[in-house]
């Protein structure tokens, strides 16, 4: 069994940097995934890449994924210059140059000429700001590069994950089958008095019948027969004998589940709807106020156990 909650981290040097992966999760109904990246992280590729690496490894619940970029590991990160791209920018400035000088100097035959004194320097500066001439770090690579750099950091943040929900599923097992033992009791003690009933009101019965025939003239003989047809009817009605054989099968099969390895936690929230139903029915037979005592109990009970039954993966 596995829990939802769960917490995994991992750090070391990807490409010269030093990185962090963080994962956290929590419970959800379904599989909900945040990715928070760095800018130069920010690819669709990449995103696509790790949602189905996380997707593999977790099936249920929200999962917050953090990605830290440091800076250098050892060493400066360096600067990048796209020399063709800084090329172009520059010969594009210098044809605007040549169409516009003349007309601003007003003289539309002359020959546009080399750049006025300073203008070099301010054509570089218009070069280098333009983006892409100048960038940070590695930009050659790509976004698949990117990811196969920093896939042994997931999948170490992922092992961390799933050790933390395996050890709050150990915890989440332990009560679930503590409570579940408790419901156990509880229906043990409701077989019990159930049992009693029919002898309970045969005895009541006869008891109302005799005092209604007391003193009356000429007394009549209570017939046993008759007696015992009502005896049975009333038996049939309060009789939740297929309640309890399922109510002891789903708890058994709850048992299993608990126990087993496979996703469980959407089919021990039904089986504890299933639970809270075939209690409900015996609460509705039963015209005994001890019963009915034991079914507020198991009721509680059961809450409970949906309630902690939210966590499971």
């Amino acid at each position: 069994m596995r829990s939802m909650t769960g917490f995994g981290y991992a750090s070391g040097e990807v490409q010269g940097h030093r990185c962090v992966v963080e994962m956290r999760s929590f419970n959800h109904r379904f599989f909900d995934l945040k990715l928070r990246l760095p800018p130069n992280w920010n690819d669709p590729l990449i995103e696509q890449l790790l949602t189905q690496t996380l997707r593999k490894r977790v099936h249920r619940g929200s999962l917050i994924v953090t990605l830290r970029q440091d800076g250098a590991a050892g060493a400066r990160p360096q600067v990048q210059v796209d020399l063709e791209l800084g090329r172009s920018y520059g010969q594009a400035l210098r044809g605007l140059w040549q169409v516009l000088r003349p007309a601003a100097a007003g003289d539309e035959g002359a020959h546009p000429g080399p750049l006025p004194p300073g203008a070099e320097a301010t054509l570089l500066q218009l070069v280098t700001a333009q983006p892409g001439v100048l960038t940070f770090g590695e930009r050659d690579l790509d976004a698949e590069s990117r990811f196969r750099a920093i896939e042994p950091l997931l999948d170490k943040a992922l092992d961390g994950l799933a050790q933390s929900r395996q050890r709050e599923g150990q915890a989440l097992y332990t009560d679930l089958l503590a409570r579940l033992g408790t419901l156990g009791r509880l229906l043990e003690e409701v077989i019990r008095l159930v049992e009693q009933a029919p002898e309970q009101h045969r005895r009541r019965l006869s008891e109302r019948v005799a005092r209604l025939l007391d003193g009356s003239a000429p007394a009549q003989p209570l017939d046993p027969q008759r007696l015992a047809q009502e005896i049975a009817l009333i038996a049939d009605r309060l009789d939740v004998s297929e309640e309890i054989t399922r109510l002891r099968a789903h708890m058994a099969e709850f048992t299993r589940l608990c126990q087993g390895d496979a996703l469980a936690g959407r089919q021990l929230d039904f089986l504890t709807q299933e639970l809270h139903r075939e209690v409900n029915t015996i609460g509705s037979k039963s015209q005994s106020a001890e019963v009915a005592a034991r079914i507020v109990a198991m009721k509680a009970e059961l809450e409970r156990l949906r309630e902690q039954i939210q966590n499971v993966e």
